[in-house]
């Protein structure tokens, strides 16, 4: 059976929102474009992971020699979402794994969601030099993915809500 691909090449907005109280709070990554919305479930560490390496990887593509993309390196104000989540929220999987990419074509960052697969194989594990690791996974053709390509200034945006949500929540060691 062929992917399901829930596709968003220019959204009109891409965010990770949440749903309940500090500490009962579910996660959400979700795309609008028009009137189609489409949400992810994820968990409050993918979304600080996501985050971060999306920051990290926008950092890295300003670096280029002869940098044609103009990476802004703060968030430009009219792009900064405070809205909350799109009603209703139904989300179509729960995300098992996330993927980022850069398109220089179009200088647009590409992040797909993939639901929880039971059939996931971790192949390498990598311990970076500050101790963090990362796992290289073999994801099995999945039955649906959700894949959003968004401008970096949008991406910039999205890093700074993302962390200002994952922020909002209980304090580290609350109960």
């Amino acid at each position: 059976m062929p992917t399901i691909v829930h596709g968003f090449d220019w959204p009109d907005r891409l965010v990770v929102g949440t749903i309940g109280r500090p500490g009962e709070r579910s996660f959400y990554l979700q795309a609008r474009d028009g009137r189609r919305v489409v949400s992810v479930a994820l968990e409050k560490e993918q979304s600080a992971v996501l985050a971060e390496k999306l920051d990290e990887l926008l950092d890295e593509v300003a670096t280029v020699e002869d940098n044609r993309f103009s990476v802004p390196p703060s968030v430009p104000r009219e792009l900064y979402d405070v809205d909350p989540l799109d009603q209703p929220v139904e989300p179509e999987f729960r995300a098992g794994a996330l993927s980022l990419g850069f398109d220089p074509a179009t200088a647009q960052v590409v992040i797909e969601a993939y639901p929880i697969d039971d059939e996931v194989e971790i192949v390498a594990e990598e311990q970076d030099v500050d101790g963090e690791i990362e796992a290289v996974v073999e994801i099995p053709e999945p039955a649906e993915l959700l894949q959003v390509k968004i401008p970096v200034g949008t991406a910039r945006a999205f890093v700074e809500r993302t962390r200002e949500v994952v922020a909002a929540g209980r304090p580290p060691g609350a109960a």
